[in-house]
């Protein structure tokens, strides 16, 4: 099931929350910043991935913190060219492979619901008329309730049908 409502990504229900960012990012904008303010240790965490682990676009990684979400990060965005650099944009098919990746992970991992923003339509650079339909590509036969937050709310509930 998938279901597009309004609100803030961060009061959802769902088991985990996903979003776009690219390998290396400073989660210093967005809802990458958010989630850094809410829950620090992700940031630090992913530091610590990136560093020791080979980061491609196009792949997933998961972080679980104590009695939050799971956070599913797509690297959507290319990596930034240096250190201090700002990521690239976004592309249809990192899009499409971290997607991919994300119901695979999802199925392993057991996860039954998943809020999603409009991924990589903000700071990635890529319409939402781009974006949307490789999100019902890979999600609408899925078993995981699905809430895509297509306008955002601060502070707001969406109404979930969880």
């Amino acid at each position: 099931m998938i279901e597009f409502v309004t609100g803030d990504i961060l009061k959802s229900k769902a088991e985990a929350i996903g979003h776009g960012i690219a390998p290396h990012d400073h989660f210093n904008q967005g809802l990458a910043l958010s989630l850094r303010e809410e829950w620090p240790s992700l940031y630090k965490d992913f530091r610590h991935f990136c560093q020791t682990q080979k980061v491609t676009e196009g792949e997933v990684w998961a972080w679980k913190g104590a009695g939050g979400p799971t956070i599913f990060n797509l690297f959507t965005q290319q990596a930034p060219e240096s250190k201090d650099g700002h990521p690239g944009r976004a592309s249809e098919s990192y899009v499409n492979s971290s997607l991919k990746s994300l119901a695979k992970e999802l199925k392993k991992a057991n996860i039954k619901s998943l809020a999603l923003p409009k991924i990589a339509t903000g700071v990635g650079g890529l319409s939402w008329e781009v974006v949307k339909p490789l999100i019902l590509k890979h999600f609408e036969e899925s078993d995981v309730s699905l809430i895509v937050y297509e306008k955002y709310q601060k502070g707001q509930q969406a109404q979930e049908n969880l």
